[in-house]
């Protein structure tokens, strides 16, 4: 299957597939963190390309609300990032998975299909994370645990920190790797 992660630059999720047997390559504005398949761009450009299946992690500087506050400041920027997210949600491409914080996506486009959150993926931490899927099914639970953190959420300030917080955990990467290839 060919498999196209958008807005990744960590390569969890490509690994994951592609350690499943998939032709899978990312794609962000960023170099990969990983060596392995991957486009440095607009991933726009990418999505007339016969792909079977997207999976796509849109920014959440502009959407997601632990960002609320500075909302009121920066409008343009949010309605940019919301036609983004609209250009990935309803692309040709059959099967698509968007992948945000909670965020205004769900009042400002459509409500999420599912929320997960890492511990139901071998992660001891809370994560509140929505899906929007097309043509897929909803993410089975892996792994459920115990002993819950908020290890993302309570990470100190510093240059790397929204780098840090949006990394895919590798329990979630595996399970969409499972189930959706």
């Amino acid at each position: 299957m060919k498999v196209l992660v958008a807005c990744e630059f960590s390569g969890v999720v490509r690994d994951a597939f592609i350690a499943r047997g998939h032709d899978a390559v990312s794609c962000d504005l960023l170099p990969s963190e990983r060596p392995g398949p991957h486009n440095c761009g607009n991933v726009i450009h990418l999505l007339e390309r016969g792909w079977d299946l997207m999976i796509a992690h849109p920014p959440r500087r502009y959407l997601a609300v632990s960002g609320a506050r500075w909302f009121k400041d920066r409008q343009k920027e949010q309605v940019e990032a919301l036609e983004f997210v609209r250009d990935l949600m309803y692309c040709s491409i059959e099967r698509v998975a968007i992948e945000n914080p909670v965020s205004v996506i769900s009042t400002k486009i459509r409500k999420p299909d599912q929320y997960i959150q890492p511990w139901q993926f071998g992660h001891p931490e809370t994560k509140k994370t929505e899906l929007w899927l097309r043509g897929l099914p909803l993410l089975e639970p892996t792994d459920v645990v115990s002993g819950r953190s908020a290890r993302i959420h309570s990470m100190p300030p510093g240059p790397d920190r929204w780098k840090n917080r949006s990394r895919t955990l590798q329990g979630i990467a595996d399970a969409m790797a499972q189930q959706w290839g």
